[in-house]
């Protein structure tokens, strides 16, 4: 019998899980789950560090890469937040530089077999404007493990 949808409150438990994880507090990056069918990634202070593009003030290629296999990966949680997932194909398009002192990602889940998931994630600039975009493959495990506390 299949597993229910998770509840928004199973997605905010997940959030908080990942939320607290040294990866993603290292990198300034918040996780939610505003809704059942959306994950969100922000960076709400983007640092020096997360800026080079060509030499600009433009957040780097690689840190939009990063957030965009996190948003996607993440995506399985809609799915079951208890089940391991890994993002196995990820195209980008990188429409125009992301400026400003913050930045938001949202991904979708457009369609899904028994055990993947096709993803699509935008990124958004400070003003809101979106600046790039990609489609993901993320494969689910078979089985759902329990969590490992922080």
């Amino acid at each position: 019998m299949p597993r229910p949808s998770p509840t928004l409150e199973d997605l905010a438990r997940a959030a908080e899980f990942l939320n607290h994880s040294a990866p993603l507090a290292h990198a300034g990056i918040r996780l939610s789950f505003p809704a059942t069918d959306v994950v969100v990634a922000e960076i709400p202070e983007v640092r020096a560090e997360h800026r080079g593009g060509l030499g600009t003030s433009a957040v780097n290629g690689g840190v939009l890469a990063a957030v965009f296999d996190l948003v996607t990966g993440c995506t399985a949680r809609l799915v079951d937040p208890g089940r391991p997932s890994a993002t196995v194909q990820l195209s980008m398009s990188f429409e125009r530089p992301v400026l400003g002192d913050s930045l938001r990602a949202e991904a979708r889940i457009d369609s899904r077999g028994q055990r993947t998931l096709f993803v699509s994630a935008q990124i958004f600039d400070a003003r809101g404007q979106a600046c790039a975009r990609c489609q993901a493959v993320v494969a689910l495990a078979r089985a759902a493990v329990t969590p490992v506390a922080p």
